[in-house]
This record gives C-alpha cells, sequence and structure tokens, in this order.
C-alpha cells in the first residue's frame, strides 16, 4: 500500500519560512511526478508546485521566485521550500504524487497558517 507521510508545517510569521517533506513508500511503480497542492478554507484546492523525474518544475504564478520544489535523490521525496511566506499562503498543503496510469495519491495534509 502506497503511504505517503508529510511534515513541516506549522505557524511562522509573515515574511518567515518553513520547508515541507513528503515521504513516500510502497510504490512497485516509478513516481513521475511529485507535487504539493494547497487548500485554504473555504476555497478550491490549488496547484502549488510539481516536480517530474526529469527535473522539469511547475509553480503556480502566486508563488514563483518564493516556493522552490525539489526532490531526493532518490526520488521518493519531496521538498517545498516556502520563502517570504503571505498571510494568503496559510492552507492545508497536500502532497500528490502521480504514478502512472490512474495511479494517483494524497498525503493528508499539513498545516500551514502564516501570521501577519
Amino acid at each position: 500500500q502506497v503511504q505517503l507521510v508529510e511534515s513541516g508545517g506549522g505557524l511562522v510569521q509573515a515574511g518567515g519560512s518553513l520547508r515541507l517533506s513528503c515521504s513516500v513508500s510502497g510504490s512497485t511503480f516509478r513516481l513521475n511526478v511529485m507535487g504539493w497542492y494547497r487548500q485554504a478554507p473555504g476555497k478550491q484546492r490549488e496547484l502549488v508546485a510539481t516536480s517530474t523525474l526529469g527535473g522539469d518544475t511547475n509553480y503556480a504564478d502566486s508563488v514563483k521566485g518564493r516556493f522552490a520544489i525539489s526532490r531526493d535523490t532518490a526520488k521518493t521525496t519531496v521538498y517545498l521550500q516556502m520563502n517570504s511566506l503571505k498571510p494568503e499562503d496559510t492552507a492545508v498543503y497536500y502532497c500528490n504524487v502521480y504514478a502512472g496510469g490512474a495511479r494517483y495519491y494524497w498525503g493528508k495534509g499539513t498545516l500551514v497558517t502564516v501570521s501577519s
């Protein structure tokens, strides 16, 4: 069974930084795309950033230049370095993995709260 374990959320002041981690275990397929989504209260879940096995990355316009996604050498852990955080970045952040076909997996989410 595929498991995603997220960590790194918390409370931070505006302008601060946090680093999220998501480790994936149990998959027998390559983790083609790993990424982060977020959902703020009363809003729909939205893409934050993704990273492919080939090293391509994609970011939401709202986080470009402030957030950076990366993967470990084993390609089973994905990180999200979040700098210059703003109150509007407050949300539950979810790790997402696509392993080909219909194999999409989600983490349980980690709460990021940015105070003004």
